[in-house]
């Protein structure tokens, strides 16, 4: 009896691992703003997305410039918004432009600034408001506005919708908290329920080893549908969207490599202590 409860604590444990890995991922990294800011921030160091947001930028100052009778030279442009793109200041600022997107995500106040577009826009006018673009412009006399946004989607080709994960806002901080509290309760009720200790230590570790690979076999099924998603996406944005499920993508296999050390330190400790159980005991 003693037995059947352990090995029930045990895969208790494992599933409630299994849940608490990815959520806590999810809402450190993506379902909070500022978590999600972070990473933009993160991904903008990457000389990929600078090209990619320095052509972008370059399109809309042109396209810009022109509305209100003005023609540049794309090369002169191109140079400029390259330089912005490159310097110290970029990725704070591109992490502000992001956040716009997350609150069309995770919020109803995107759908109210959008309005019925039901586009995934991303707000670049922080950007063009920086000092080294702002300069160039305003020797044109061209006012940027406070807010300038870019479609990333538009609503013929994706499921989206602002505020479609607001749900997520709401509830991912309650599963991913109660879901690792839930584990590191059952993992100490397994150790309890087990007659030896040491091999239970090895069991919980073998629990994160499981769910580590796990997890690397999930993403790999997932990023097919991430890849579907993101040819929803068109020119420059693509190339940032994509930088930037590269940059999640190496941040979630952090969290499953350290899942999977710590599962192996977990077996090697229990072998050790069940080793040296078993020397203790009488001949």
């Amino acid at each position: 009896m003693r037995l059947v409860t352990t090995v029930f604590l045990w895969l208790v444990t494992t599933v409630l691992l299994a849940v608490a890995v990815p959520t806590m991922w999810a809402q450190r990294h993506v379902v909070s703003e500022d978590g999600y800011a972070s990473m933009a921030a993160s991904a903008a160091d990457d000389a990929q997305l600078q090209q990619a947001m320095a052509s972008e930028l370059t399109t809309q100052i042109l396209a810009f410039a022109s509305d209100n009778g003005f023609e540049l030279n794309r090369d002169l442009v191109h140079g400029v918004a390259a330089g912005y793109t490159g310097n110290a200041g970029f990725p704070g600022q591109f992490a502000a432009a992001n956040r716009i997107a997350h609150r069309w995500m995770f919020t109803d106040s995107a759908q109210q600034e959008q309005g019925s577009q039901g586009r995934w826009l991303i707000d670049i006018a922080p950007m063009l408001n920086d000092p080294s673009l702002r300069e160039t412009l305003g020797n044109l006399d061209l006012d940027v506005p406070q807010t300038l946004t870019v479609p990333i989607t538009v609503p013929e080709t994706t499921g989206l919708r602002p505020g479609k994960l607001r749900v997520l806002a709401t509830w991912g901080p309650w599963v991913s908290i109660g879901a690792t509290i839930l584990t590191g309760v059952f993992a100490l009720l397994t150790l309890s329920a087990a007659r030896a200790r040491g091999k239970a230590i090895a069991a919980l570790g073998v629990s994160a080893l499981l769910v580590g690979a796990a997890g690397w076999a999930g993403f790999e099924i997932a990023r097919g549908y991430v890849n579907d998603a993101l040819n929803r996406t068109t020119g420059d944005i693509r190339t940032v969207a994509d930088v930037m499920v590269n940059h999640a993508e190496d941040s979630l296999h952090t969290w499953l490599n350290i899942t999977l050390a710590a599962g192996g330190v977990l077996v090697v400790l229990g072998v050790v202590a069940a080793m040296l159980g078993g020397l203790r005991r009488p001949q």
